[in-house]
């Protein structure tokens, strides 16, 4: 019997959470994508804190996407808010969780835009 989508997802997700981990010097960067929207935060999983985060819907990111924009020049302005937020809180270097999700798409152009935006991983 075939995999959903949704235990396919399940399995690789937790194939990707055996080896990253986010600690206090290096935590992790997760990402989730909706249909319509998508949620980034930086963890530390060490203290089971979310230390930062941004998503489509935030007022202030929501703010700066056009109805005219696709999905992923939303994810563009999400990676960069999210790396904004983490420089600004000290955060410079962090383990990328992509949840599950293939990297490519809104995923790859999220994380692409937090490179740009001085996160290193």
């Amino acid at each position: 019997m075939a995999l959903t989508k949704i235990q396919r997802r399940a399995r690789i997700k937790m194939r990707v959470r055996k080896v990253v981990k986010g600690t206090t010097e290096k935590p992790r960067l997760t990402v989730f994508r909706s249909n319509k929207h998508i949620y980034a935060q930086i963890v530390d999983d060490l203290k089971g804190t979310t230390l930062c985060q941004a998503s489509s819907i935030d007022k202030e990111v929501a703010a700066k996407i056009t109805k005219e924009m696709d999905k992923k020049a939303a994810s563009v302005v999400v990676g960069k808010a999210i790396a904004e937020k983490a420089v600004a809180a000290g955060i410079s270097e962090i383990a990328f969780d992509r949840n599950g999700f293939l990297y490519h798409g809104r995923i790859k152009q999220l994380a692409d835009a937090a490179r740009e935006g001085g996160l290193k991983f």
